[in-house]
């Protein structure tokens, strides 16, 4: 299974970006997508989250401005980022939790390789 982030960026502060992430390989479903970012000297931390029915969470400093959204028939999942901030500088990385075919009924985490978000003036 491999995960595909696409959409970082330069941006103003209060600007917009939108970032995007496919996931492929032996796919039998998908529980849970969603974003993750680390910033130089800091831990990554969960951004966003999204099941496969919709249900999401966002950790507070972006609730507001960061909307997430997905494509179960494509496996893809988004993230529209608003009022873009300079400590939203990071780079994203997109998660999957993946039931994969021919693994049984256990579900395995996936990560992308990360785009970068940088904002600043």
């Amino acid at each position: 299974v491999q995960l595909v982030e696409s959409g970082g960026g330069l941006v103003q502060p209060g600007g917009s970006l939108r970032l995007s992430c496919t996931a492929s390989g032996d796919i039998f479903s998908i529980h849970v997508m969603g974003w993750y970012r680390q910033a130089p000297g800091k831990q990554r931390e969960t951004v966003t989250t999204i099941t496969s029915s919709g249900s999401t969470y966002y950790m507070d400093s972006v609730k507001g401005r960061f909307t997430a959204s997905r494509d179960n028939a494509r496996n893809e999942v988004y993230l529209h980022l608003d009022s873009l901030k300079p400590e939203d500088t990071a780079v994203y990385y997109c998660y999957a939790k993946v039931r994969v075919m021919g693994w049984g009924d256990d579900v395995s985490d996936f990560w992308g390789r990360g785009t970068q978000v940088t904002v600043s003036s």
